[in-house]
């Protein structure tokens, strides 16, 4: 049985070889397409599929894979997937089309409905970061190094809010009001959770929708950073329990002795 140290290895290897394809194709010009729900796809998202697909078939566990980018399968065929790899070939697109270079390949591993392993790969910034439960949390830059990152245990003041770049509305303008002096760190993708896992960011509220696949991977780093992701009733975010692939809304914090709940009541 592979090790767990070695598996998250192997994920790292196949997230950067998707990282590779993805900037190839960043560097030039490239087509974008709408999707049925109206989001786009470009090619970059098509080839990271693609190569992350080959990539964790090729590790030969039999564990079933489920992307953005893949056919759906209905709860019934999902029950009995455990364990199995959930993926964001490209998380970000929009930042990718924007050329702000804010996007993430996203790969996790799920057991028993918790994030267990996750990478996420920022190509663009040469920054990747990883967890597994056991090891702990990592960022790596280009220097090559992998360095051990934890959460702020104690909030900073103002509180340091990230928040996206590309989604905002009146909830979420209502909870920062509520939530006191704070300052709003933007960014895009998945970007924003591990910014929480390393400290940088105390909070994460996500109070639009997401999918499963684009914080699954992004949650493992956060939880074995010492962070907590939690829906609007405080439950941990789980995975695979539902027909449909929405996620609720969350939050994304580092200090375990703060109530985050308290501006939504």
């Amino acid at each position: 049985m592979t090790s767990t140290a070695a598996l998250l290895e192997n994920v790292r290897t196949i997230a950067a070889t998707a990282g590779i394809a993805i900037l190839q194709i960043y560097e030039r010009d490239f087509a974008v397409e709408l999707k049925d729900d109206r989001s786009p796809l470009t090619e970059a998202d098509s080839a990271a599929h693609d190569l992350i697909i080959a990539g964790l078939s090729s590790l030969e566990l039999g564990w079933p894979i489920l992307s953005e980018e893949s056919s759906r399968s209905d709860l019934t065929e999902r029950r009995s997937w455990d364990p199995y790899w959930l993926v964001d070939p490209l998380d970000g697109t929009k930042e990718f089309i924007k050329r702000n270079d804010e996007f993430t390949v996203n790969i996790a591993l799920i057991r028993h409905h918790e994030p267990v392993l996750g990478v996420v790969l920022a190509p663009a910034l040469a920054t990747e970061y990883s967890g597994a439960r056991g090891l702990g949390a990592f960022k790596r830059t280009a220097n090559g190094k992998l360095a051990p990152i934890a959460v702020a245990t104690a909030a900073a003041s103002p509180l340091r809010i990230v928040g996206s770049r590309s989604h905002r509305g009146d909830s979420l303008n209502a909870y920062l009001e509520a939530l006191g002096p704070h300052e709003l760190v933007p960014m895009g993708s998945s970007l924003k959770i591990c910014l929480v896992a390393e400290g940088r960011a105390d909070a994460y509220p996500r109070l639009g929708p997401t999918s499963e696949w684009d914080t699954a991977a992004a949650q493992a780093i956060l939880e074995c950073a010492g962070g907590v992701m939690i829906d609007m009733v405080g439950q941990p975010l789980r995975y695979n329990m539902k027909e449909e692939l929405l996620n609720p809304h969350f939050l994304a914090f580092g200090d375990r002795n703060r109530d985050w709940l308290a501006p939504l009541r």
